[in-house]
């Protein structure tokens, strides 16, 4: 039961790591990333439907993206949903194609953003704390119940507690790279 309780606990922590790498890829770092389209939805004949599975999303260089449309109708309302969303970039329409250029990103731009990576940082450790938690009061909840000792509650909270300095060390590292990703110029 207890190995079962750390074995979830640890799956948990695994997917607040997999959130946080998601969310920094959908940060703008001054480089074409399709990535930055996963939040868009389009209105698509009434349906909100997601930017790549309407077009073909490709990176052309280092800065440029290009969206083409397997629909032709659909290029309008790609291109109205990319300016009403909050990517702060305006394509350019060819007439079968978008353009989205990437501008370099300002020394002010690049501060906020190291700002919103913190802050996101800060959110994966508490979501990684509040797993920690949960897990210890299932093991008090079985020391309460009588299904294991105070000599094994005290070693599972020993062993939750190196889970959780292990998974925030995780949460630190990946937020780091991505700093150093958007403060290299």
């Amino acid at each position: 039961m207890s190995n079962e309780v750390i074995s979830k606990t640890t799956e948990k922590m695994e997917k607040v790591i997999s959130s946080l790498e998601h969310e920094f890829s959908t940060i703008r770092a001054g480089r074409a990333n399709p990535a930055v389209l996963d939040k868009i939805n389009v209105d698509y004949y009434g349906a909100p439907t997601k930017i790549n599975a309407l077009a073909a999303v490709s990176v052309a260089e280092a800065r440029i993206l290009v969206i083409q449309p397997w629909d032709a109708t659909a290029l309008k309302i790609i291109e109205k949903a990319i300016m009403a969303s909050d990517i702060g970039i305006t394509p350019t329409n060819d007439g079968k194609s978008l353009r989205i250029v990437f501008p370099q990103l300002t020394e002010e731009r690049r501060k906020e953003l190291v700002k919103q990576i913190k802050k996101y940082g800060e959110e994966a450790k508490v979501g990684v704390r509040n797993h920690r938690r949960d897990a210890i009061e299932v093991f008090k909840e079985m020391k309460k119940k009588s299904e294991i000792t105070e000599d094994d509650l005290k070693v599972y909270e020993k062993d939750m507690q190196k889970l959780t300095d292990k998974y925030t060390e995780k949460v630190e590292k990946v937020c780091a790279d991505k700093e150093k990703e958007i403060l290299t110029v």
